[in-house]
């Protein structure tokens, strides 16, 4: 079976127009034939497609984009829609329903996202001539995640993904796991999401793909199973001083011979095309350097700076969180950070306990 997974989607000021439009050819340009020749062609769907301004409360931007972006991604190929990231909720329960009709009055469909934690739970199952393989799509708890008595996308688990990676193991042929998380603009995993991954593969999973970072990551083989730490952008057009905003990859990946191939996109004023080129020399080399540094170990160099890079940051949040004169949204700061298991990464790195230098 042959799959193609494309990262971060969402239509913004920029290419909100276009979309409502179904200029393909602006949006897209020479990506439109990555899509062609696959079996199935997943999406990862970071907003909400709906008319509503009723925004839930949260730290960030809650994003929608015109229910007309639905049949732009079913031109385009579109068979899945993934829901597990911490946008698709962002509009509550009318949000997500227009999401959802949008999605399924274009005849495609999605996954990642149920009426309440158990019900969230249920895989994506691709299946060609008596081959099946199992999507498992995860977001970390980043305010869209299902509750117990509340309808929202798949949120990782340390208990019961794993059981379910083993579970769909034993009732299909293969597993991909998508796993939105992970540090935004930090190229390198937390030591955290690497075990964390590398678990997934022990447990039964092919591949792994992390996405939410914007930025590309590193790649690793691990025990025979592939896992990108950060697959970067790959429709998400809005002016921005990151460079690594700017890139992405897409994933092909193919069950027989279980080879994957790694796209480098680059991003236009008001589209994307494959990267070619000197640019593509440049994302894909900065890409196996990477890599390289996470076999020789200095990628917790790479993960260590960063934190310090943006410590200050955090330290104003966390400061303000406690302040006498804190806001409402100051006072949020700290549940967010402590919820989310990124942000907690990071501040476990700032603030390490005094058992990091004992003895030393």
């Amino acid at each position: 079976m042959r799959l193609f997974f494309a990262g971060d989607i969402s239509p913004t000021r920029v290419t909100s127009p276009l979309f409502k439009e179904k200029d393909l050819d602006t949006l897209f340009t020479d990506t439109k034939t990555l899509f062609e020749e696959n079996d199935y062609n997943i999406v990862n769907l970071e907003c909400a497609l709906t008319e509503s301004d009723g925004a839930i409360a949260k730290i960030g931007p809650a994003i929608k984009a015109p229910v007309e972006t639905a049949q732009v991604l079913k031109a385009l190929g579109v068979h899945y829609c993934n829901l597990s990231n911490n946008h698709t909720f962002d509009y509550g329960v009318q949000g997500i329903e227009d999401t959802i009709r949008a999605i399924k009055d274009c005849g495609m469909e999605y996954t990642g996202f149920g009426n309440n934690y158990e019900d969230s739970r249920r895989d994506c199952i691709l299946t060609k001539n008596g081959e099946k393989v199992a999507i498992i799509a995860v977001c970390e708890h980043e305010y869209t995640y299902a509750l117990d008595d509340r309808m929202g996308a798949r949120p990782y688990d340390e208990y019961d993904t794993p059981e379910d990676i083993r579970r769909a193991k034993k009732e299909n042929d293969h597993v991909i796991v998508i796993y939105h998380g992970g540090k935004e603009y930090c190229p390198y995993p937390s030591p955290r999401l690497r075990k964390l991954c590398r678990a997934m593969v022990k447990n039964g999973a092919d591949a792994v793909l992390c996405q939410h970072s914007h930025c590309i990551g590193c790649y690793e083989e691990y025990e025979g199973g592939h896992i990108l730490y950060g697959q970067g952008n790959f429709h998400f057009v809005t002016p921005s001083k990151r460079e690594c905003w700017l890139s992405g990859l897409a994933v092909k990946y193919d069950t027989v011979s279980h080879k994957i191939e790694f796209v480098p996109l680059n991003m236009l004023e008001k589209g994307i095309e494959t990267a070619k080129g000197e640019r593509a020399k440049k994302i894909m080399g900065e890409f196996e350097k990477r890599n390289l540094q996470l076999q020789n170990g200095q990628w917790k160099k790479g993960w260590e700076e960063f934190c310090a890079s943006v410590s200050e940051g955090y330290r104003k949040c966390m400061e303000q969180a406690f302040a006498k004169e804190a806001s409402e949204s100051d006072k949020q700061m700290f549940p967010h950070y402590f919820d989310c298991e990124a942000h907690s990464d990071v501040l476990r790195e700032i603030y390490k306990t005094y058992n990091h230098t004992n003895c030393k």
